[in-house]
Formats: structure tokens, C-alpha cells, sequence
């Protein structure tokens, strides 16, 4: 028997179709070399803008120096402003942004202790800071200024001993940070030694001196968060957590006064210092340009050298590059700034004794004759006047002492090691794969004066123990509900759904698993599945669930039967569930690696049908029964009610992090994705608590024109608009087909719940049942959950390849995107308080982009009419009147015609429409030629738009070639915005779905033919669906008690196939939809057989065993068959035929649609009629621009603009600015993630395969064995460390 079932059932038929497996789209090698560019480009720039930052400052600092020849002396006070400007820069900053934080997102006010103690501590660094770098360091060598900034460690160094002592571990850093402390004095010691003991006499040196060591010591209080929150983790105190806790929830108000308080420091020091010195102010009204260049040149440099060091630091922390792009050319920098200024210092001074022909001359005397004698010039090279005040500032030491410049080199050795050893902990802290701001730089602010040691005082410190285990909370492993909706789906289609589900269970697998960062179970929710068939005592599936169990059976060999020989065995498919349930059936297919696919068929006379339905069932099915009923379930045990209370509280917790953490992934039915993609998704919900949804980069698929039309209909969206409302705001749609949701933002107030809500106005059909899924993010926004874009995510899904099928799939999402968009900023105050993302200018954006919708039929009007002045030779208004007059026409033949002549008619004035545009394109690219000029405002548009989809498709290189498709796009543009406009405005009434409908098949009754049955029948006929429901396939050990709902025999038709005749354009149910059914009498001698019997038949390769509802967690079976009955009556009852709520419905959806197309066409036409009058009193009301030729020669004509055309084109030009710059920043930031990801997502290794009989245990490897590497061209590095991040699981490495 055993050898029986490990032969193939058919030996002869070895030879296989195996469909593409492995990952065909994502560039891996192009992003592995991506990511060596990157890392070598992010570190030689943290190296480079840290060089160009210190080394700057310095020169300030040098030029203020008294004995400065570069700038007259009476010049010092504009050096010294420009030094406080440096100060005060990133505070002004900070000030900025907390101002925006707090206008248009959170501005929570601190407790009074709070907000003191800070101040406080922000007094001391800016008074640090002012005194050390404006009063100090102007008094002392180049040398010391360069090292003594390491000094500001100091406290640092302290801190962290006290942070690890109190941890009572044996902590690995302790020792380093001690020796970083004494290193650190010594340095002082040394420093001091030096300066005070070179002439005991000068007091104001010693002033200078002491001034340079307090300031230093002050400004080490800096970074006092980055500790105070570590040692209030293992002390009691409550002041210390409450402060710690207020800090981080009141950052904006704390950064704005803290912000103006350093302003304010910086400015009196600076404003008292400069009388105090015996200098002017007068000087800053009369500058002369020379100084005016060479200070102006530096404060530049210093101030964007130093943010963009900042940016690329954070750039190379999030790349998991700390070590070799962060740390290592920090460290770097100061050494190669001793060498900038040193080196020219020693050169110089060579170059002079050479010079000499042997006459001796020391360094004195070398500072007496040449630094100190010298004229100030004020022409020719600065390079020499600037080496010699370098060399100035070393002139008070004797450097021909070896005893000086041991000492002086013994400091800046001192403060420099210390500075290494105080951030040693930075090459081995870990970050996650997508790690926030905040989690790895404790503070927002960023010090100019000294970028490379606020930056790595900066990071995050956290306690290593000697064991290198992480004091962290423990993770907890995210949930991931795949949840597929299918229909119609074609074979191919499924099976590319198939297919990525078990990649992803190879790449996740259940059963000895590597990784814990998330689990996942698939469902797939199959509409309308059933059919009748004559002779049979039960419903049968029809051919597309029958198409779906033979791809499962067909993908389950495909990565199970993986051979050594040819000939040598197959591993059989082990038996599989199949079980009968109250809304049709289910069947469970365990994969080869232990995860689930649950395939629900539901029956539309038993469930409510169609896409929003499905996923309201599985919304309530997996996130309020199995996820809620559990932690519930001892409610129903007896206890009493204070046990229970202890129960509930306890896990309430659990219960907040199970749904923060449990992630619903909608799919299409043909969905192609790989395990990246979900792992790149997941990414954004775990970092970031807010984000209720995430959605990545879908390609539509398929081939002809109209797919071509669609891939960069698809590209531009993605790579502008999507990428503008990610950056600016909110997502404002997450398509359905290729989403992550978070169970939390889901089960929110009035998101769930309002999403079960059933039409009952017409405005509701269009809004919730057209597009289902930007209603769901409309009702996350207003909750306030963020929507995300992730471009890394890529996802595949076929698009309409007819044009009837795009059309009626526009049809629906042109008005629900309307209804949507509206519905938002009608609620735009609500919003932007609820939502920090929804800012209110971000919904003016929003405002303008739905204007510009509207009144596009007008704009492409205008179009078309410029077109035909230039060809036909015609005055403006003449033109504007025949480009007016075909959309006119048209609008009124689709008040009048069937949809299907609509489509044809559309259809054929688009092949017109295409050559017009090509003459319009042609007519422009003549006018420049004939004109002699570009710079036309058609010609600056077209020139322009070109360029930003030319660099946007450079910079997303895998994705290049769809450019071409563009000129297909500008041909169908007159289609797109015109005629699909008209087309869906004018068919709003049409409710139905318009795509994947199929024809009745031969010989089934039509709508038409449908009788109505006698009372006999009737009963018949529901006797014969409870015998089958009781009897059919029924084992002597099968659980009794399925429940099934009384369904009435006449409202077993459903609206698809019992259509009410309404006038002409309104359809309310599904157009021409009827499976393959008849409707016949029933036959109680035939066999009994449903479809349990009907798939055991046709699945040899797969053995279905028919089994009862599993039980969770202590719920038991009966309990989870009353949940669906009891959901089948609150909310998924199948509709029940009312012919008076049918015609109140269509009469109600015909009034919308005059109203709504009312005002539509009246805005068009208001714009067009403006237009039209302008154009007459062109003269008058016109803006005139000088034209001028290619060489910017005046022509002596103006071009005449009118102003309405004038703002709108301005503010068009602004829009594509807009994203246009943020597609910029989007492509970094993914470009980073794309990095983090290789950097961080271990290998997939190739698993032994288990067979799943006992007593066999093989191995195969042949060359299908390549499906294991769900990534195979990439090489991950795998560590077993982990991140402490928000509630959630994460691969952490150590960088």
C-alpha cells in the first residue's frame, strides 16, 4: 500500500509545463551594482561635505583672529557675525520645521518642569557654544582648534559609564567610555599645561584658555537625551520618566523654544562680545566686495556643507552603512582637516628657508620676518594670505621646541582617541532594515561649528552586553492574511496568484522556520462559485472553481515533485480538506512548507455577492472572529465576572499589539508579486505605527495598444502623482489588488463598520461599490492613518486589453475617484486637525489636481482648437468653435444611446482624435521652426513635460522603455480626457462592474426566458437543497448540526440574472452576467453528489477528504458555524429582489447623474466661454510677452496670453514642480530601502525537501531546485540580531 502511494498515479506522463517561477522583473544585479555606487558615493560625500564644514568654520575663526592680514582688522566683527550665523543656522532650521509640525500636525505644550530643565540645559550649550567658538578660539593655534572640539565628549563619556553602571550588567562598553573620560581631561590637562605655562604673565591668555575649556564642558550637555532616557529605563525615579516621556511627546513646542532660546543666546554673546573687544558694528555698511566674496564663499560652504553632511549621514545609517560611511570618515575628517591646514603651513615654511640659500632661520623667527611682517594686499591670491594667518595662530607657540609640539600633539591626540572611544559603541549598534529619524539620531538639531561630533554624539547610544544580547522588548511576530477576491479570473490568471503564494511559502515556510519576523495564511474568496446542474442533488463549482482546484493541484506538484533522475519517484500531494460551511464550501490546502491556502467558494444565493462583500466577510471573519473572539472566549466558561475582568485586563495589551501587528494583504485573483515585495510593505507598517496602509508599485500587464496606453498611464502616476501625495501628504487611493492594511487602523471607529455599509442612496453606489477601495482609504484618512506609497514593492496584474473593457473599467473609477476626492476636502478642516499628514495646503493640491480634472475636456478643447489655427489658418474663436462642436455631439448621443454604441462611436472618434494629435504635435514643432523661437508658451510646455518624463525615466532605469509608450499616451490624450470624460459622466447611472463578464452559455435560460416557478416547484426545490445539505456525501463520523439559512426559492435569482428593465443607461445590477446554469427540474432518483463529490472526482493527483470547521483556540465548531450565519444575517443577506426599491434606485441614480453632469459640463463651458471672450477683446484684456529668437534676441513681436489661460498653465507648471521635486526625493529614499533590504534579508536557502510520508525522508537537487532562491541573483547577509523597534518583529544588523 505504502508503495502505491509513493508511485505517480500516471508514470507514463513524467514530462511537465512548468510556468516561470522565479523572479523575471526586478533588476537584482542592477540594484546590487546600484548599491556599491550608492554606498561608495554616500561615503566619499560624508567624508568630503565633514572636510569642506570644519574646515570652513576654521577659517572663520582664523579670519577673526586679530592678526589676521586677509581682512583688514576693523573687518573682524563681520568674520564673527558670519561665525554666529553658523551657530544659530541649524536652530533656524529646526525652528522652521517645528513651526510646520505644529501648525499642521501635533503642538502637545510640556509641563512647566519639563520645559524648564530643558531650557535650562539648552542655556548652557548655546552660552557654551558662543563663548567657545566666537570668544575663545579666535586666541588659539590651528592645532588645538581643530582637536579641542573633540573635547565636547567629555560628558558623553561620563554619561555612558553612569548609563552602564546603572544597568548592572556586565556591560562591554564600560571600559572604553572610563578611558574616553580620562582621555579626554588629560587632553585638558595637556592643553592647559601648554598655554598657561608659555608665558605665566599673560592673563588674557589664561581668560581665553579658561574661557575655551568651560565652553567645551558646557557644550557637553548637549546630547544629555541620548542618556537621561536609558538611565530612567533601569531607575525608579518618576521624574525622570515623566521627563523622558514628556520630552518625546512635546518635541515641537520644546524645539521651538529651545530653537528661539539658542537664537537668542548667540546673538546677545555675539552682541556683547564685539564692544567688549573694542570693536564696530559700522563696518557691516560698508564691506568691500573683495572681503565681501571671500566671507560670503566660506559661510556658504559651512552652511550647506554641513546640512547635507547631515543628510547623507542619516543617508548612510539607514543604508546599514554606519561603519564604513558613517563612523570611519567622520573619524577621518578631522585628521584630513589637520592635514589641510598643517601641511600648507610646513610647505610654506620650507619653501622660505630654501629660499634663504642655507641662511638659518627658525620658526620665531620665520613667524617674526614673514607672518607678523608682512603687508596687508589687497589684490592678487588669497591661498597665501590665508596660510600665513593659519601659520599666525602656531606663532605664539615655539615650534622649534620638541617639548612644545609633543605637548600640543599629546592634546589633540588625547581629545581625538577619546572621541573614538566615547562612540565605539556606533560599530556595533544595530539598526532595522527601515529604521526612523528618530531611532537613530536623538535629537533633530545638527551643530555646524562641529558636524563630525554632534553627529556621532548624536546617535543613538544603547547598552551592549558582554553576551552581545539586547536588552530590548521581546518582538513579536506579525500575522499576514493574504486575501484574494476572484470571479472571473482566466486560467493564467490564477495561476499567477498561485504561483507567488507558494514562492512565498518557500520563502516564509511554517514548518522549521529560520525567520520570525511574520507568518502569513492565504485566502482566497471566490464569488459566485456554484451552479446547478441537471441531475444532481447538490450545487456544483463552476468552471472557474474548478479551473482554480486544477491549478492548485498542478503548482503543489510543480514544488513538490522535484527529482533526482527522471524516473525516480514522485512525491504524491498529501490529502487536502474540503469542507461543506454555511455560506457554500471550503477547501484547505496545506503547501509543502506548512502555511495555508483557504479557498472560500461562496454561494450567491447563500452570501452576498461581489468584490466589497467579500472583503467585508473576510475583514470580519479574520479580524473580528479569529482575532478578537479568542482573547474574549473565557466570557463563555463559567467564570465569574471579576475573574473575567482580571482576564479581560490582562489581555488587553496582548490583545492592542495582536492587532497592531497583524497585517491583511488584498490581492487581485491575478496579482503577480514576489516575497520582496510583501517583506518591502511590511517594512513601512512596522516602523512606522501610523501608517494604517501601504501600497506598492503596480505594473499592469497583457499586450496591444490599449495595455501600452495603460503601462504609462500607470508609470506617470506612479512615478509623479503617487509619488507627490507619499511626500506632501497622503496616498489618497491604495489599489485593492496589491495593498498591506493594518488590523488596527481596519477595526477602527467608523472604518470597518462604515465599510459594511449597504447602499441605500444613489450617491452610495457610486462612492462605495465603484471603487471599493478608495472608499476604504477615504474612510483610514479621516480616521487618521496614513496611507503609503512603497515604490520597491512591485506587483503585476493584468489590464483591460480591449477597448470596451477599458472603457466601462474607467467608467466606474472616473466618478468613484470624484465622489472620493470631494468627500475628502469637504471635510478638509476635520481632516487636517485628525490627520498630521492631511495638511491644509496639501488639500489645496488636492483642490487644484480635481480642478484640473474637471475641466479637462475644455483644456483638450483649447487643445485642439490651438491645432487647427496653426493648420487650417484660422482665427481663434473660429477654431474653438469646430473643436467644440464633435464632444458636443458626442455627449448628446450618450444621453441616448446603448453604452456598447457609445464605446463603438468613441472608439472611432479616437482613431480621428490620434491623427489630430499628431498634427498638433506637428503643428507645434513647426511653429518653432517657423517662428524661430522655443520659448512660446506651447513650446516652453511641450519642451518642458517632455524633459520631466525623460528624467524621470532615468531615473527609474528598469522601467525606461515605457517612454516609447508615450507617444502612443499623447495620441490617445483627446480619448483619455475627452471622450472617457464624457463617456463615464454621462453613464454615472451605470452601476455595474463592466468587466470580466461573460456571455450565457448555450442552451442556459436568459434574463428574458426566466418563468417564474409554481408554489410546487418552489417546494421542491428548497426540500431538495436541504436534502442535499443534510445527506450529500455524509460520513458516518461527520459532526452534524450545519445550519444552513432559510433561503426562499424566488430570491434564488439573483438581479444578475433577473435584470429589471429600466430606461435606457441605467443599470443597477451586473450587465449581461449569467453562469452556466439552467434551471431545471429536480431529479431525486440521481446519485447523490455535490460538489465535495464533484472535486474528490476530478482531483486524482490531490486526495480532497472532506472534513468539518477546524476549531481555534478553544472556540468551538458550533460557535464558529453561528458566527457565519449570524454575519450572513447582519451583513452579507443575500439582496432580495424589490422592484419598487429597483426603480427608486434608477430614477435616483438618473437625477444624480442630470445634476452632477449639470454642473460638470457648465464648469467646462464657463472656461471655454471665457476662453471665447477673451480671445475677442484679445487687445485689451491680453498679457503680452516679448518673443525672442534661440539666441535671446528680442523679435520686436509679443505673444499674447490671455490671463485665465496664463494662471492656469502657471499653476499647472507649479503642480508638475511640485512632483516632479518630491519624485526626486521618493527615488532616494527608495533607492535607500532597496539597499537596507540587500543588506538585511538573509538568503533563502535551499530547504531539504520533507516528504509528507512517514518513513521516506530524501533530498532532491536539480536544476528546478533555482525556485528555492526566491531571490537567487542576490546575496544577503544574514544576522541574527535584531532591532528594538515599535511593536513588531525585525531582522536588526550589526553595521
Amino acid at each position: 500500500m505504502k508503495g502505491d502511494r509513493d508511485m505517480p498515479s500516471r508514470p507514463w506522463d513524467t514530462c511537465r509545463e512548468v510556468p516561470i517561477i522565479e523572479d523575471e522583473h526586478t533588476p537584482w544585479k542592477m540594484i546590487k551594482l546600484l548599491k556599491i555606487i550608492s554606498l561608495c558615493v554616500v561615503a566619499v560625500f560624508v567624508f568630503g561635505l565633514a572636510l569642506c564644514s570644519k574646515a570652513s568654520f576654521l577659517l572663520l575663526i582664523t579670519l577673526s583672529n586679530e592678526g589676521s592680514k586677509t581682512i583688514p582688522s576693523e573687518m573682524r566683527p563681520v568674520a564673527l557675525l558670519c561665525i554666529g550665523c553658523t551657530l544659530i543656522s541649524s536652530s533656524v532650521l529646526l525652528l522652521l520645521k517645528s513651526l510646520w509640525k505644529a501648525c499642521y500636525k501635533t503642538s502637545k505644550l510640556p509641563r512647566k518642569s519639563t520645559t524648564a530643565l530643558v531650557l535650562f540645559f539648552e542655556f548652557l550649550v548655546a552660552m557654551g557654544a558662543a563663548i567657545l567658538t566666537i570668544v575663545a578660539m579666535p586666541h588659539l593655534d590651528i592645532v588645538t582648534n581643530v582637536t579641542i572640539l573633540n573635547g565636547v565628549a567629555v560628558l558623553s563619556a561620563l554619561l555612558q559609564a553612569i548609563t552602564q553602571c546603572t544597568a548592572k550588567e556586565r556591560n562591554r562598553f564600560l571600559v572604553p567610555s572610563i578611558f574616553a573620560f580620562l582621555l579626554i581631561l588629560l587632553g585638558y590637562v595637556l592643553f592647559l599645561f601648554l598655554y598657561i605655562t608659555k608665558d605665566p604673565t599673560d592673563t588674557k591668555m589664561i581668560i581665553w584658555v579658561g574661557l575655551a575649556t568651560g565652553g567645551t564642558f558646557l557644550m557637553s550637555f548637549n546630547w544629555w537625551e541620548n542618556y537621561f532616557r536609558l538611565i530612567s529605563e533601569n531607575n525608579s525615579s518618576v521624574f525622570l520618566k515623566a521627563l523622558c516621556k514628556d520630552v518625546k511627546t512635546c518635541q515641537n513646542m520644546l524645539h521651538i523654544l529651545s530653537s528661539l532660546l539658542r537664537i537668542a543666546v548667540t546673538a546677545g554673546v555675539l552682541g556683547a562680545y564685539v564692544p567688549l573687544a573694542k570693536m564696530d558694528w559700522y563696518i557691516l555698511t560698508s564691506i568691500p566686495s573683495r572681503e565681501t566674496k571671500i566671507i560670503a564663499i566660506i559661510t556658504g560652504v559651512q552652511l550647506f556643507s554641513s546640512a547635507l553632511c547631515c543628510w547623507f549621514s542619516l543617508v548612510a545609517c539607514k543604508m546599514h552603512a554606519l561603519r564604513r560611511c558613517f563612523i570611519l570618515p567622520l573619524y577621518l575628517a578631522s585628521l584630513a582637516v589637520m592635514v589641510l591646514y598643517v601641511v600648507p603651513v610646513i610647505v610654506f615654511y620650507q619653501d622660505y628657508r630654501i629660499s634663504l640659500n642655507g641662511t638659518a632661520i627658525n620658526f620665531t623667527g620665520y613667524c617674526h620676518e614673514v607672518v607678523d611682517g608682512r603687508n596687508q594686499s589687497l589684490n592678487g591670491s588669497v591661498f597665501p594670505q590665508l596660510v600665513l594667518d593659519v601659520t599666525h595662530s602656531l606663532c605664539f607657540l615655539d615650534m622649534s621646541k620638541i617639548n612644545d609640539i609633543g605637548i600640543l600633539t599629546g592634546s589633540a591626540v588625547s581629545w581625538w582617541l577619546g572621541l573614538v572611544l566615547a562612540t565605539l559603541h556606533l560599530w556595533y549598534l544595530n539598526v532595522y532594515r527601515i529604521q526612523r529619524t528618530q531611532d537613530i539620531f536623538v535629537r533633530r538639531l545638527f551643530e555646524g561649528a562641529f558636524i563630525e561630533q554632534s553627529l556621532l554624539l548624536n546617535t543613538r547610544f544603547d547598552i551592549q552586553t558582554r553576551n552581545r544580547k539586547k536588552n530590548y522588548r521581546p518582538f513579536d511576530t506579525s500575522m499576514v492574511y493574504l486575501c484574494a477576491t476572484m470571479w472571473h479570473e482566466t486560467y493564467d490568471e490564477m495561476m499567477n496568484i498561485i504561483i507567488s503564494i507558494f514562492r512565498l511559502d518557500k520563502y516564509r515556510p511554517k514548518t522549521a522556520p529560520k525567520f520570525d519576523d511574520f507568518t502569513f495564511e492565504t485566502h482566497i474568496y471566490f464569488d459566485d462559485a456554484f451552479k446547478i446542474v441537471d441531475g444532481s442533488q447538490g450545487n456544483h463549482l463552476n468552471n472557474y472553481g474548478k479551473d482554480l482546484v486544477e491549478i492548485l493541484t498542478e503548482v503543489y506538484g510543480i514544488f513538490t515533485n522535484i527529482d533526482d533522475k527522471f524516473f525516480k519517484k514522485k512525491y504524491q500531494i498529501p490529502e487536502q480538506k474540503i469542507i461543506k460551511t454555511p455560506y457554500g464550501g471550503r477547501l484547505v490546502v496545506t503547501m509543502p512548507h506548512g502555511n495555508l491556502i483557504i479557498v472560500h467558494f461562496k454561494d450567491k444565493t447563500l452570501i452576498r455577492h461581489k468584490k466589497r462583500w467579500s472583503q467585508v466577510m473576510y475583514l470580519y471573519y479574520l479580524l473580528g472572529w479569529k482575532l478578537m473572539t479568542k482573547h474574549y472566549a473565557s466570557w463563555n466558561k463559567g467564570e465569574d465576572e471579576a475573574e473575567v475582568k482580571a482576564a479581560v485586563e490582562v489581555n488587553l495589551q496582548k490583545t492592542f499589539r495582536e492587532k497592531h501587528n497583524t497585517y491583511i494583504l488584498a490581492l487581485d485573483g491575478d496579482t503577480d508579486f514576489q516575497p520582496a515585495a510583501v517583506t518591502l510593505l511590511i517594512d513601512r507598517l512596522k516602523m512606522y505605527p501610523r501608517v494604517g496602509a501601504a501600497c506598492g508599485r503596480i505594473h499592469p500587464t497583457g499586450s496591444g495598444p490599449a495595455v501600452w496606453f495603460q503601462k504609462f498611464e500607470y508609470a506617470v502616476s506612479h512615478w509623479l502623482q503617487k509619488t507627490a501625495e507619499h511626500v506632501i501628504g497622503c496616498v489618497l487611493c491604495s489599489p485593492g489588488c496589491f495593498s498591506l492594511f493594518r488590523a488596527e487602523a481596519l477595526m477602527d471607529d467608523n472604518v470597518m463598520k462604515r465599510y459594511s455599509t449597504k447602499s441605500t442612496e444613489a450617491s452610495h453606489y457610486i462612492q462605495y461599490d465603484q471603487g471599493e477601495d478608495r472608499w476604504l482609504c477615504t474612510l483610514l484618512l479621516k480616521q487618521g492613518w496614513r496611507v503609503e506609497y512603497n515604490a520597491a514593492s512591485d506587483a503585476y496584474t493584468n489590464a483591460p486589453e480591449d477597448f470596451k473593457e477599458l472603457y466601462n473599467q474607467r467608467r466606474r473609477w472616473g466618478p468613484s475617484t470624484m465622489a472620493n476626492v470631494i468627500d475628502l476636502l469637504g471635510s478638509t478642516g476635520i481632516i487636517s486637525k485628525r490627520n498630521s499628514s492631511m495638511s491644509k495646503p496639501f488639500m489645496f493640491y488636492q483642490l487644484f489636481a480635481i480642478t484640473s480634472a474637471i475641466l479637462a475636456p475644455a483644456t483638450i478643447c483649447l487643445l485642439i482648437a490651438g491645432s487647427l489655427t496653426f493648420v487650417l489658418n484660422i482665427d481663434a474663436n473660429s477654431a474653438l468653435v469646430l473643436a467644440v462642436i464633435p464632444p458636443i455631439i458626442y455627449l448628446g448621443l450618450c444621453f441616448k444611446l446603448k453604452s456598447d454604441t457609445q464605446i463603438t462611436i468613441a472608439a472611432f472618434m479616437s482613431i480621428i482624435y490620434a491623427f489630430l494629435m499628431l498634427v498638433v504635435s506637428m503643428s507645434i514643432i513647426g511653429s518653432m521652426v517657423k517662428d524661430n523661437t522655443i520659448l512660446t508658451p506651447s513650446s516652453i510646455f511641450v519642451i518642458a513635460m517632455a524633459l520631466v518624463y525623460i528624467i524621470t525615466a532615468i531615473m527609474h532605469p528598469q522601467e525606461m522603455h515605457l517612454v516609447f509608450h508615450g507617444f502612443l499616451y499623447i495620441l490617445c490624450i483627446p480619448s483619455a480626457y475627452l471622450l472617457l470624460t464624457i463617456y463615464s459622466m454621462a453613464n454615472m447611472n451605470n452601476v455595474s462592474w463592466g468587466t470580466r463578464e461573460t456571455k450565457p452559455t448555450a442552451g442556459a435560460a436568459t434574463p428574458d426566458l426566466v418563468v417564474k416557478q409554481t408554489r410546487t416547484q418552489k417546494a421542491k426545490s428548497t426540500f431538495q437543497r436541504f436534502f442535499s445539505w443534510c445527506k450529500c456525501c455524509k460520513k458516518p463520523n461527520q459532526r452534524s448540526g450545519v445550519v444552513q439559512l432559510p433561503v426562499n426559492q424566488e430570491n434564488l435569482m439573483t438581479e444578475s440574472e433577473q435584470p429589471e428593465r429600466g430606461p435606457i443607461n441605467t443599470i443597477v445590477g451586473d450587465e449581461s452576467i449569467l453562469e452556466e446554469q439552467t434551471q431545471a427540474e429536480p431529479n431525486f432518483d440521481a446519485p447523490a453528489q455535490c460538489f465535495v463529490t464533484q472535486l474528490q472526482e476530478m482531483s486524482p493527483d490531490m486526495q480532497l477528504q472532506e472534513d468539518s470547521l477546524d476549531k481555534i483556540e478553544g472556540v468551538s465548531l458550533q460557535e464558529e458555524e453561528a458566527f457565519f450565519i449570524e454575519l450572513q444575517e447582519k451583513y452579507l443577506k443575500p439582496l432580495q429582489d424589490d422592484k419598487e426599491r429597483q426603480e427608486k434606485i434608477i430614477s435616483d441614480l438618473q437625477v444624480l447623474r442630470n445634476k452632477i453632469n449639470f454642473a460638470f459640463f457648465i464648469m467646462n463651458a464657463l472656461w471655454l466661454v471665457a476662453t471665447f471672450t477673451l480671445q475677442l477683446f484679445q487687445a485689451s484684456f491680453s498679457i503680452k510677452i516679448p518673443k525672442v529668437n534661440l539666441q535671446l534676441q528680442h523679435t520686436g513681436e509679443f505673444i499674447q496670453i490671455d490671463p485665465i489661460s496664463f494662471m492656469f498653465i502657471l499653476g499647472f507648471a507649479t503642480s508638475v514642480v511640485i512632483q516632479f521635486l518630491t519624485m526626486f526625493y521618493h527615488r532616494i529614499t527608495t533607492l535607500i530601502h532597496y539597499v537596507a533590504f540587500l543588506d538585511t534579508e538573509p538568503k533563502a536557502q535551499k530547504l531539504v525537501e520533507e516528504p509528507y510520508l512517514k518513513g521516506k525522508k530524501e533530498k532532491s537537487e536539480t536544476s528546478s531546485e533555482s525556485i528555492d532562491d526566491t531571490i537567487s541573483e542576490v546575496d544577503f547577509e544574514s544576522d541574527s540580531e535584531s532591532d528594538d523597534v515599535y511593536f513588531g518583529s525585525g531582522d536588526g544588523t550589526m553595521v
